[in-house]
C-alpha cells in the first residue's frame, strides 16, 4: 500500500497555516486538476481525491488536531485521548462525549446536517477556439453551452408542484443507517434517500423528480489580448448550481489558437521566415515585410547577409497578456538558390567566379585553411 503523503505537503502548506490559508490553497490546486478539466486524465483524478482527503481533515479544527498529534491515523482516533486504556478517554463532560459518539457510531443529526450544508456546484470546461489574430489583438466571442440547472416546476426539490418530498422512513431523516455489529457499529449512507433524509413520492413531470434539467445557454466572454494557445478563462458563477443554497460553480474556458500560415509564436515574439535572393543577399536590398494584422512594412536586407542570419524588428510581436510590454518580430533569413539558370546567366556567374579572389567568402576560406592546417601537420 503506498504511503499517505503529509495532508500539508499536499496543500503546499506548512503547520502553521490559518484556515484561510487552507482554503485559498485547496480551492487552487483542486481547480488546476479537477477532473472535468483533465477527463480520463487517472493521475489527476488521484491528485484530487489526495486534495480533497486533505482539505476534509485539516479544515475541521478537531481533526486537524488529532492529525497534528497522531498523523493520519488521528482523524479516526475520535475523543480517544493518551494511552492507558479507559482513562485514555477525554470526556470532557457530555460534549466530550457526543464527539466520541460522532466518531463511533456516526455523529446522529451531526451527519445529516453536513450531508446538508450548501456546496458549491460543479465546474464546467469549454474548449474555445479562436484564429491567431484573435489570440494577438483579442476579441469578444459568444458560445453556446449546455448545463444542469434547478427545475423551476419543482425549485429543485424533484417533488411535483403541490408537494413536498418526505422524510425518509429507513433512516428518520438523518441520512444514516447503523449495522450494530456487537459492541461497535457501522454506519453508512442509507440507500433509500441516497443520504438527504429525503424521499420524493410523487415526482416532478418536468424533471422525473431529478430536481434539475438540461438547459443550453449562451456565453460571452472577452478573450483578452495576448492569450496563448492552451490557456484558460475563468467565468466566476457559470458553471451548474449548487446545493442546498450553495454557490454557482465556475466556466473554465480552455483556449485553442489554430495556427498562422506565415507567422510562428514564442513567447511573446513572433517568428516569420523571410526567402531572399542570393543578388539581394549580396548586394543589400530594402524588402517588404508581412506584420501580424495584415499590413507591411519595409526591412534593409544589409550586404553581405548570410543563409539563417537572423534579425529582429522591434514592437511587432504579440502584446504582453493584460499589459503594456510587446515583443519583437524575429526574421529568419532563407537565401534562395535558383534552379534554373539560362546560358547567359551561367556564363556571368562563371565570370564572376573566375574573377573571385576567395576573400569573398569568408567561411569557404576559413574552412580551406583548417584543411591546409590539417594536412601540413
Amino acid at each position: 500500500m503506498a504511503t499517505k503523503r503529509d495532508y500539508y505537503e499536499v496543500l503546499g502548506l506548512d503547520k502553521n497555516a490559518s484556515a484561510d490559508d487552507i482554503k485559498k490553497a485547496y480551492r487552487k490546486l483542486a481547480k488546476e486538476c479537477h477532473p472535468d478539466l483533465h477527463p480520463n486524465d487517472k493521475q489527476a483524478e488521484e491528485r484530487f481525491k489526495e486534495l480533497n482527503e486533505a482539505h476534509e481533515v485539516l479544515s475541521d479544527e478537531e481533526k486537524r488536531a488529532r492529525y497534528d498529534r497522531f498523523g493520519h491515523d488521528g482523524p479516526n482516533m475520535g475523543g480517544f485521548g493518551g494511552a492507558g486504556g479507559m482513562g485514555g478517554f477525554d470526556f470532557g463532560g457530555f460534549g466530550g462525549m457526543g464527539d466520541i459518539f460522532d466518531q463511533l457510531f456516526g455523529g446522529g443529526m451531526g451527519g445529516a446536517s453536513r450531508r446538508n450544508a450548501p456546496q458549491q456546484g460543479n465546474d464546467l470546461r469549454y474548449d474555445l477556439r479562436i484564429s491567431f489574430e484573435e489570440a494577438a489583438f483579442g476579441c469578444e466571442k459568444s458560445f453556446e453551452f449546455t448545463r444542469n440547472e434547478h427545475c423551476e416546476a419543482c425549485h429543485g426539490s424533484g417533488a411535483k408542484p403541490g408537494t413536498q418530498p418526505k422524510t425518509c422512513p429507513t433512516c428518520k431523516g438523518t441520512g444514516q443507517v447503523r449495522v450494530s455489529g456487537g459492541f461497535m457499529v457501522t454506519v453508512r449512507t442509507c440507500s433509500t434517500c441516497g443520504g438527504t433524509g429525503k424521499i420524493v413520492t410523487d415526482k416532478c413531470t418536468a424533471c422525473a423528480g431529478a430536481g434539475r434539467v438540461r438547459k443550453r445557454r449562451t456565453a460571452n466572454v472577452k478573450v483578452p489580448a495576448g492569450i496563448d494557445n492552451g490557456q484558460t478563462i475563468v467565468m466566476n458563477g457559470q458553471g451548474e448550481p449548487g446545493i442546498n443554497g450553495g454557490p454557482n460553480g465556475d466556466l473554465y474556458i480552455q483556449i485553442t489558437v489554430r495556427p498562422h500560415k506565415l507567422f510562428k509564436r514564442e513567447g511573446l515574439n513572433l517568428h516569420l521566415d523571410l526567402p531572399i535572393s542570393f543578388t539581394q543577399a549580396a548586394l543589400g536590398a530594402d524588402v517588404e515585410v508581412p506584420v501580424l494584422g495584415g499590413g507591411k512594412t519595409t526591412f534593409h536586407i544589409p550586404e553581405g547577409t548570410q543563409n539563417d542570419t537572423e534579425f529582429r524588428i522591434k514592437n511587432q510581436g504579440v502584446q504582453q497578456l493584460r499589459g503594456s510590454y510587446r515583443g519583437d518580430l524575429v526574421l529568419h533569413i532563407r537565401v534562395e538558390v535558383p534552379r534554373k539558370l539560362s546560358e547567359k546567366q551561367k556564363e556571368l556567374l562563371r565570370q564572376f567566379e573566375e574573377s573571385s579572389t576567395g576573400k569573398e567568402y569568408e567561411g569557404r576560406k576559413s574552412f580551406l585553411d583548417k584543411v591546409k592546417d590539417l594536412f601540413n601537420n
